[in-house]
């Protein structure tokens, strides 16, 4: 990056953190902090919500996803939409009644407080999980810019993210989302078109995607059932859409969000404008990055994409090294001319010949790949995430690089404001206030929410310097919640639509379906992701009404239900 780059990536910056602050109001209320004072609009959430799961992870994770596995994962979308329409017919209405601050502050109103305590801290151990990941994703892109180890880029981002969220709050936090979601758009349609115009002259935008149409690149839909195949039209459909429930009907990083809405009109309009926008936008991300392979068919790529493994070993295996960077250059060259004459004839001899032009270009990736892992062990080494950024770093032209920098920091920000806000404002709300000082004055309970945010924030930062060794992030960040989200799901299906289940038939059964999807989990490693969330759901069900049956609580159990639900 030149000195243009580096201006263009601290204005942005500057403007997203005084732009957030400036936007926060003035309000020092706790109602502010959290709650944003129930006046924000339904476009302002709506963005605020796409940003918060959007995430630098979206941007770097989601392109290279495209870059080496095609437009598959769009499929992970399919069920978002059905999710955020039942989402906002059920949940919202319900936690609207009910004046919450947190969703599990719900859970006790219908259930009691052993049930909320639990649900909070399973959302605290998994989003804390997550942050983590959410961090480590802009650490590996200011890493590969300076050239450094990843850790005091972690810290570097820590400290940058921490301003506003610590001293603006939930209002500062969705007014700096909704102006990160632009510069992200603005990023990844510039990414798009330069990766669509920087083909080589004669080769058209339909030229490249017949390319990556050969190489297995554009099957977005897969039809065949396989419990082991993470993304198919049946885990998107029903895997995603139990996942999606939960992540946006549970998790207090999203629920916040539309909590804060100034009626529930503005809530379900701002849930149903991401059931709109949400999978043709992740299809354009995926697109970039199938573009991005595109683009390196006839522009050399590294052999490794991660800097730091390449000069490791052209330091320790620099012999062995070397041949194998002599054998992807020809195995390179080889690939750009089988898919000139490809294009060029569009027979099926010349359309094999590519397609096996291209296996030798990822046999000798795999190679070295092997020789890199030969010290850590199998599976140690993943470059997925670098994929993207050499792209942008080595292609794009002065002030582009900035920009879309500034894309990738603004994503990672607005995701990580997000769940510190949210961390903090569930250990506050949930047990320090609950427990510990139940008779905390307002600015004892402001502060003690700023204290919780620098808390998490440092946890963040201690669990992001193992976000390397998850591979992909796109799909690590989704592994994570789904080894949680099914029971929260669960417990909250039982919350809104099943009236006779007791608060220990609650507790005990979302504790059972957390003990199912690990258990399931470890007997059967292949199983894909997506299934756990639908399993633990139906066994948190299934235990909680089988526990009810045999001791039911039907006067006290009846008032909270009428009190939280606005009637028996």
């Amino acid at each position: 990056m030149n000195a243009l780059d580096w201006l263009v990536l601290g204005a942005s910056f500057a403007l997203i953190i005084g732009y957030g602050l400036k936007r926060a109001g003035g309000e020092w209320s706790v109602d502010s902090y959290v709650s944003a004072g129930k006046k924000m609009r339904w476009w302002v959430i709506g963005l605020s919500i796409m940003a918060t799961q959007a995430s630098a992870i979206t941007f770097i994770g989601t392109t290279s996803q495209g870059y080496s596995d095609g437009l598959r994962f769009v499929q992970f979308y399919f069920g978002l939409p059905i999710a955020m329409v039942l989402i906002s017919a059920f949940a919202a209405p319900a936690f609207h009644r009910s004046g919450v601050r947190t969703a599990y502050e719900y859970l006790e109103r219908r259930f009691d407080a052993k049930t909320r305590t639990l649900a909070s801290w399973v959302f605290l151990i998994q989003r804390g999980l997550g942050v983590g990941l959410a961090l480590y994703a802009p650490a590996v892109a200011l890493s590969v810019i300076f050239q450094v180890p990843e850790w005091p880029t972690i810290l570097a981002m820590v400290a940058l993210v921490s301003v506003y969220t610590v001293l603006g709050g939930i209002r500062a936090v969705m007014r700096a989302d909704a102006l990160q979601m632009w510069i992200m758009f603005a990023g990844i349609a510039i990414a798009f078109g330069y990766a669509a115009f920087g083909l080589p002259e004669g080769v058209s935008v339909r030229d490249a995607l017949y390319l990556a149409g050969t190489a297995g690149k554009l099957n977005a839909v897969e039809t065949g059932f396989d419990w082991d195949s993470r993304y198919t039209l049946w885990s998107g459909l029903i895997g995603a859409t139990f996942l999606s429930l939960a992540y946006f009907g549970t998790d207090q990083s999203q629920v916040q969000r539309y909590l804060t809405a100034k009626s529930l009109f503005h809530s379900r309009m701002s849930l149903l404008f991401n059931a709109l926008l949400k999978v043709p936008l992740q299809f354009f991300i995926l697109l970039t990055g199938v573009l991005v392979f595109c683009f390196f068919l006839f522009e050399a790529p590294p052999l490794l994409f991660h800097p730091a493994e390449r000069e490791r070993l052209e330091q320790t295996d620099a012999s062995e090294i070397a041949r194998l960077e002599e054998r992807f250059s020809q195995a390179l060259e080889q690939r750009r001319a089988t898919a000139e004459n490809f294009l060029a004839s569009r027979g099926s001899a010349e359309q094999e010949a590519f397609a096996a032009s291209d296996r030798r270009v990822q046999q000798v990736r795999r190679e070295a790949i092997t020789l890199a892992e030969r010290e850590t062990g199998p599976g140690s080494y993943s470059d997925t995430n670098y994929v993207f950024l050499t792209f942008v770093l080595t292609q794009l032209p002065a002030g582009l690089v900035g920009l879309i920098m500034a894309g990738v920091f603004a994503a990672a920000m607005s995701t990580i404001s997000s769940e510190l806000n949210s961390l903090a404002t569930a250990t506050v709300v949930d047990h320090y206030a609950r427990y510990v000082r139940p008779r905390l004055s307002e600015v004892g309970m402001r502060r003690a929410l700023q204290w919780a945010t620098l808390a998490w924030a440092a946890y963040a930062g201690v669990f992001a310097s193992y976000g390397g060794r998850l591979g992909s992030l796109i799909e690590a960040v989704n592994f994570v919640g789904s080894l949680f989200y099914g029971p929260m799901l669960g417990v909250f299906v039982l919350a809104l639509m099943f009236r006779r289940v007791t608060a220990d038939g609650a507790f005990w059964g979302t504790a059972f379906g957390l003990i199912a999807v690990w258990g399931t989990k470890l007997a059967f490693r292949r199983l894909a992701f997506l299934w756990l969330n639908p399993l633990g759901c139906m066994a948190t069900v299934l235990a909680a009404v089988l526990l009810s049956r045999k001791r039911n609580e039907p006067g006290e159990q009846d008032a909270i239900r009428a009190s939280t639900m606005g009637g028996p």
